[in-house]
């Protein structure tokens, strides 16, 4: 519990020092589609970005000695995430810049593609679990 409010006042604090240094929402998918797709400084700023993302998680492994393991394979993992990036660009955000960033600014879009995330992800949950009765590890 104590891991998962640090963890959430430090995604605040990033976003938040994000937005005053650069003047931008701190949408994953848009930065990592702005490290791959711009260039200068700009690209350099999104780069450090997600590299300090990667480094928190092998700081948090490193001190809590717990390591994330996937339950499932990592190719379809890797596809699936894949598909979630293309998606949330082809929709215009992800969870991070609408959940984060967007509700904190009482933005009326980030509140619908919330909601639609939240109800989407029930949904299939019930279909996975309820109706095609696969129990997956959680």
């Amino acid at each position: 519990m104590l891991l998962a409010i640090v963890g959430g006042a430090l995604i605040g604090v990033s976003a938040s020092l994000y937005w005053t240094f650069n003047g931008r929402i701190a949408g994953i998918s848009g930065i990592v589609s702005g490290a791959l797709l711009q260039a200068g400084q700009e690209r350099w700023v999104r780069v450090l970005f997600l590299l300090g993302l990667f480094a928190a998680g092998l700081v948090f492994s490193r001190f809590t000695e717990r390591v994330p393991a996937p339950g499932l394979p990592l190719l379809p993992l890797a596809m699936a995430g894949l598909l979630v990036g293309f998606g949330t660009r082809m929709g215009g955000g992800c969870t991070s810049g609408h959940g984060v960033c967007g509700l904190s600014r009482l933005s009326l879009r980030s509140m619908v593609a919330v909601l639609t995330f939240m109800l989407t992800a029930a949904i299939a949950v019930f279909v996975v679990r309820h109706v095609l009765k696969l129990w997956l590890p959680s």
